[in-house]
């Protein structure tokens, strides 16, 4: 009779299992950058990636040698392709047996091709995620958790007197947000005041088909946190500014374009956000739900108050971050608390010390990121594209390449940035794409939610070094990849 291995008690054991784990472990994802720097944690954790990001030179990036392949829609056509590419598929055989597998999106063809594989899903199922991830449905939770909305109704609208009309049954006024159940970056996010931007909104979106979240308009910071529904209870990551809407990187209004930390919040709000985050924990688990979440809250900047955004039922844009931080390192990254939970082993950690742990100020050092987006209106072919690596600003506001890297972790200071390459050379720039993305030491957005020169000098500087060559296009609306963001 084969024995059960022993039971791991603390972060400590826990720490010892990763670095001797023997079972093959795989995020498949277009890039490798929500987990870039896991398998510093975790032995045989390998990232299969569509772009190539660091050009065959990181030893844990496979990418297969064809990327032909048809147009994408979304994340989860490049996870399906990649579990369905002989190359990817032949290669994780040669790394053994029993493998798991983690993804950003997935949909249920993605569960049938692991399965085929020989992997398994380690997350919950796709059509929970897939339900949990609605916005109405968040709002719900959030209802059932005792973790307030900014005041809303939930309808349907078919024209603009319609809205209104829903709006002043819950006395919302005439400034108003609206949202659609599903869509990220900001692309189904409505800021509307006017009958003009209903039309201009309906000409994008199909709002009439829709239940809709309609909610006041407040002035707000957008805050962000990660966190892990455990067997043991929820553990809560750090909280992080959101930094949204910025049109030096993202077309869309109200679009993330990255974060940065610590939260710009008081004690007392920080406290509340954190016992929020346990309560929708506690919510989800009545779901059904096992793993990682992300939650997004707008701090309402006159009344102090804070309420529920969005709900990511999955790793997210910010678990790069999260896996950074000083509470990382005196522990453990957050993900590794989700992983331990699909991997067969016994364990107990105690929540609450770690929670308190990771509440302090002390926990927590400086980072930020930003996602450059294209925002331009042209298609190109790009024939130049800055490489991933370390970079330094130049006092000739240019971004000269100072070092190769595998990730942020060798940046010396807020001179430096780690910048990981997302569109290379042959590849189509076009609006809405995901170029590259860029960490670096301090903050890169001010308390008033501006952005910092230091970090317009630095979307300027990478900038500069695309390049490429137009498409003709043969009717208005040309059909183009997908942008597929980071979160």
């Amino acid at each position: 009779m084969t024995e059960s291995p022993p039971k791991l008690h603390g972060v400590s054991d826990l720490r010892e299992f990763f670095r001797t784990n023997q079972t093959p472990i795989y995020f498949v994802s277009p890039t490798a950058f929500n987990l870039l720097g896991i398998d510093r944690w975790v032995r045989n954790f390998h990232y299969v990636c569509y772009y190539d990001s660091f050009e065959g030179s990181h030893p844990n990036v496979f990418v297969p040698a064809d990327r032909q392949a048809p147009e994408f829609e979304s994340i989860e056509d490049i996870c399906n392709f990649l579990l369905s590419h002989g190359e990817v598929t032949t290669w994780m055989g040669s790394q053994g047996s029993g493998g798991r597998v983690v993804f950003v999106m997935f949909d249920e063809e993605t569960e049938r091709l692991a399965a085929e594989a020989g992997l398994r899903v380690a997350h919950p199922p796709a059509d929970l995620r897939h339900r949990l991830d609605s916005k109405i449905v968040t709002t719900q939770l959030g209802n059932d958790a005792g973790v307030p909305s900014v005041p809303n109704v939930l309808g349907r609208a078919a024209s603009y007197t319609e809205l209104l009309e829903l709006a002043a049954g819950a006395g919302l006024g005439t400034d108003l947000v609206v949202q659609m159940p599903y869509g990220d970056s900001g692309k189904t996010t409505f800021f509307i005041k006017s009958e003009a931007d209903w039309d201009k909104a309906a000409g994008k979106e199909p709002l009439a088909d829709e239940e809709l979240k309609v909610m006041r308009r407040i002035e707000h910071r957008a805050i962000a946190v990660e966190a892990v529904l455990t067997r043991c209870g929820t553990l809560v990551g750090p909280l992080m500014n959101d930094i949204t809407g910025h049109p030096e990187l993202t077309p869309y209004r109200g679009g993330w374009a990255g974060n940065d930390y610590p939260a710009t919040m008081t004690a007392e709000q920080k406290q509340r956000a954190r016992d929020f985050t346990q309560r929708l924990g506690d919510r989800l688990a009545d779901e059904g739900y096992v793993g990682f979440f992300e939650v997004d809250y707008l701090v309402d900047t006159v009344t102090g108050e804070i309420y529920l955004g969005e709900l990511n039922p999955r790793i997210s844009g910010i678990s790069s971050m999260t896996n950074v931080t000083a509470g990382a390192y005196a522990d453990m990254p957050l993900f590794l608390f989700h992983l331990i939970e699909y991997l067969d082993v016994d364990y107990e950690c105690d929540v609450d010390e770690i929670n308190e742990r990771w509440a302090r100020e002390t926990s927590v050092d400086v980072w930020s990121q930003i996602i450059i987006k294209e925002t331009g209106g042209d298609v190109e072919l790009l024939n130049r594209a800055p490489r991933t690596g370390i970079y330094r600003l130049t006092g000739d506001e240019a971004a000269e390449l100072n070092r190769w890297g595998y990730d942020w972790h060798w940046i010396a200071d807020e001179s430096e940035a780690f910048y990981l390459r997302i569109l290379a050379p042959g590849d189509y720039r076009y609006p809405g794409a995901d170029l590259g993305a860029l960490v670096t030491r301090g903050r890169l957005q001010t308390d008033d939610n501006q952005l910092e020169d230091r970090c317009k000098r630095w979307i300027t500087g990478i900038r500069a070094q695309f390049a490429g060559t137009p498409i003709v296009r043969q009717h208005p609306d040309p059909v183009t990849p997908t942008s597929f963001k980071m979160a």
